[in-house]
């Protein structure tokens, strides 16, 4: 069974993290969504909401989850024995921040990374793009899924 983790804050979950996770299902048996929790980090959306959004987004999906954890995610990606991490790559940054971190994880763990490069009409959308339009009422319905766009309001 191979199953793979996908973490991140997702605050909030956008339509580049869907495309993500839509193109991801078919790779991997389990598809874990994991919320990581750093209480260092101010967010715009509480963990329940955060994970209401990805679940309402994702309900029709039997091979997914959405959990929560704290920790090195390595760590957490032991505990549920996933095989696998999921990054999503927007452009050549995010791909050298987390070309250094895989190669870490695999040394340390040695659990590999897959990279999903997002499609070309989502990979200028990031969350802070998506609270910033929040903050000031932009129209977020080609930028967030619906949960986020009803849950925001």
């Amino acid at each position: 069974m191979k199953k793979a983790v996908f973490p991140g804050s997702f605050d909030p979950i956008t339509l580049g993290h869907v495309d993500v996770i839509k193109r991801a299902l078919p790779l991997f048996d389990e598809l874990i969504i994991a919320i990581g929790i750093n209480d260092t980090k101010k967010y715009r959306f509480s963990l329940k909401e955060r994970l209401s959004f990805i679940e309402k987004t994702f309900e029709h999906v039997p091979n997914l989850k959405v959990e929560t954890y704290t920790g090195l995610t390595t760590e957490f990606c032991k505990e549920v024995n996933a095989d696998f991490l999921l990054r999503g790559l927007r452009n050549p940054a995010d791909f050298e921040f987390e070309k250094a971190i895989a190669i870490t994880n695999r040394r340390l763990t040695g659990i590999d990374t897959v990279f999903l490069l997002t499609s070309a009409d989502t990979s200028f959308i990031s969350s802070s793009i998506v609270r910033d339009l929040l903050k000031h009422g932009g129209d977020l319905s080609q930028f967030a899924p619906k949960a986020v766009i009803d849950g925001s309001k």
